[in-house]
């Protein structure tokens, strides 16, 4: 059965959480409620990050797997975690929105290069991070499903 990769219930709006690991957690634990991932993606998530930071400018961070996790990736599918007030993910760099990917074979590139495109314009990264309702970042992201 096939999942969408983007659904209402994998946006959280107006998380406060105390610093990147928090947040990094809030973006995996969504995909491991609605049954993307294996719990244990959680921690591939936080080996990512070690290696290199998933901050990638513009208030956004992607926190993902390692390679090896693509086996703990029942679906693919992306999680969105609206943070106003921002967290630091290291060396001042803010990230106010999360989007937690797990992709399934090699789909994760493919979902990367669509937010990448969305994210690459700072009307919408603004949009999403005031974003009042789902639907507002359903719209702008629509094209991952």
């Amino acid at each position: 059965m096939s999942m969408p990769i983007l659904q209402k219930e994998n946006i959280m709006l107006n998380a406060r959480v105390e610093n990147k690991t928090e947040a990094i957690r809030l973006a995996g634990q969504i995909l491991v409620n609605h049954g993307y991932v294996e719990d244990s993606y959680i921690d591939k998530m936080f080996e990512r990050e070690a290696l290199t930071t998933t901050y990638i400018g513009n208030f956004v961070a992607i926190p993902h797997g390692t390679e090896d996790a693509k086996q703990l990736v029942k679906h693919s599918g992306i999680s969105i975690v609206q943070i106003p007030n921002g967290v630091d993910f290291g060396d001042g760099n803010i990230a106010k929105l999360l989007i937690g990917i797990a992709g399934k074979n090699n789909e994760h590139l493919e979902i990367l290069s669509k937010i990448a495109i969305v994210c690459s314009e700072e009307e919408n990264v603004e949009t999403m991070i005031n974003a009042a309702t789902e639907d507002d970042i359903l719209r702008l992201l629509n094209e991952v499903n």
